[in-house]
């Protein structure tokens, strides 16, 4: 295999070629250029450089995955008869040589990045401006040039994309086909996008700022954003009071509002209490950074770093077939991490903070994890009723049932866990339970009219089984 090298012609025109790039090509033994639609080309045709190109290829590949492939294939046939310069408009995004890099090794000439003729013409901007392919808008930043805006067809992909974040009369200015070095727009509206008398690779698309508070959709950094305008110096008084102590509650509050939407199995409001979650996350971290206790960028590399340490099935040569040989596996890791050497350790190390009956179950367990467990619920269930007699004695000698208490409820948690049913689940199930007939029977009192206060223990208790029976 002869050497390959790519040469980065710039956004296209004559003017746009960098000196290596051109001397690049004129000292090459095989010279292919990925399109001739383009000024630098007929350039190379008056200087009297011979060249050939893709565009072939380009009319018979049905989308730009088959002629990848139809390209690597070509350029690599030809790299084994003489050395290839191979020229694109931009080397570090072109898709051919992504995929040419995945078979053989390549130098790049870098040239002209190709957003500077549309950058240059564009109105200035407050802020750098982002941009993107055609195929690849995943949010909506800073102002948003469009690249390569090369079919009606994509436009109108593109255009459908964009109309997630932006409403259908979003100013946009159109960069139209050309082959000049100095580019001009046109001011469209987003439903004009893909209205255009032709479009080429030359086409570009600038989507100035939007206002947040004219945006239909946000992605993370919107979010960011947002906090940092709130805590920003003409921002909300309350906002900028709190710090991780005030927060600590709204983060636990926030956690169980969100269970609780997934057990109504109400997806938009479980992204809507996900999105408090992630604001209480965005809101330490912006905490974090101004009383110097962590930042962003700690919190996501933190989390990054421990799943790919614990997925070491997956990032290492770790075997896990099952999902319980992956838990096995992580809880393997987090002990070693942790350096917990004995089980007590490892029982002691259930975090202090999770909910008790939560706590109760993790650490029963890490206790089985070592054999000391029943096998059968129903020899748990022995120990509830003895628990249950303890708790009588202490109410019979007139003593403080707490700690009794406290072992009963820990034993109802282990037949729960053996039972394979959670102990918070269950709870709040028969809370709900008792509340809805609770409703019930007071419905069916004030039906005959009556009240509670008029109503012994005992007949309470007739409306309270007749409850029951309706529910």
């Amino acid at each position: 295999m002869n050497s390959i090298t790519v040469v980065s012609l710039g956004p296209g025109h004559r003017s746009h070629l960098t000196l290596g790039a051109l001397s690049a090509m004129e000292n090459a033994e095989k010279l292919v250029l990925r399109t001739n639609q383009c000024d630098a080309a007929a350039y190379l045709l008056e200087k009297g450089i011979s060249f050939e190109s893709l565009d072939a290829l380009h009319e018979m590949s049905e989308d730009f995955e088959e002629l990848s492939g139809l390209a690597v294939k070509k350029l690599l046939a030809l790299a084994e008869k003489s050395a290839l310069c191979y020229a694109v408009f931009d080397a570090s995004a072109d898709e051919t040589v992504k995929a040419l890099r995945e078979h053989t090794k390549v130098s790049v000439i870098p040239g002209m990045p190709l957003s500077a003729p549309f950058l240059a013409a564009a109105p200035q901007e407050k802020v750098e401006i982002q941009t993107a392919s055609a195929l690849e808008i995943t949010g909506i930043q800073n102002p948003l040039l469009i690249l390569e805006c090369n079919s009606r067809m994509l436009m109108g992909e593109c255009k459908l994309q964009l109309l997630k974040w932006m409403d259908i009369d979003q100013p946009i200015l159109f960069f139209p086909p050309s082959q000049e070095a100095v580019r001009t727009y046109r001011s469209l509206s987003l439903s004009d996008l893909d209205r255009q008398e032709s479009y080429d690779h030359t086409c570009a698309v600038l989507i100035p700022a939007t206002p947040l508070i004219a945006r239909k959709r946000f992605d993370f950094y919107d979010l960011v954003r947002v906090m940092a305008i709130l805590r920003g110096e003409d921002g909300c008084p309350w906002d900028k009071e709190q710090n991780h102590q005030t927060l600590r509650k709204y983060l636990i509050e926030e956690a169980y509002e969100t269970a609780a939407a997934i057990d109504e199995e109400d997806w938009d409001h479980v992204a809507d209490e996900l999105g408090d979650v992630l604001l209480q996350v965005v809101f330490h971290a912006h905490v974090g950074e101004q009383y110097g206790t962590m930042e962003l960028s700690d919190i996501t590399t933190y989390v990054c770093r421990k799943m790919i340490d614990r997925h070491r099935h997956i990032f290492g040569t770790d075997q896990c077939d099952t999902a319980e040989d992956v838990l096995k596996n992580w809880e393997k890791i987090k002990n070693e991490e942790r350096g917990f050497t004995t089980q007590s350790a490892v029982l002691n190390g259930v975090s202090r903070g999770l909910p008790p009956l939560m706590r109760a179950g993790k650490v029963q367990k890490k206790a089985r994890n070592v054999g000391f467990d029943w096998d059968d619920p129903r020899d748990a269930l022995k120990k509830v009723h003895e628990e249950a007699d303890e708790v009588l004695e202490e109410l019979n000698a007139g003593r403080d049932p707490a700690m009794e208490l406290g072992d009963l409820f820990f034993a109802c948690v282990n037949v729960a866990r053996l039972a394979g049913v959670e102990a918070e689940t269950a709870l709040q199930q028969a809370t709900e339970k008792f509340i809805n007939r609770f409703t019930a029977m007071e419905n069916a009192i004030l039906k005959d009219g009556k009240q509670f206060e008029g109503l012994t223990l005992s007949e309470m208790d007739v409306y309270w089984e007749g409850s029951k029976q309706r529910r």
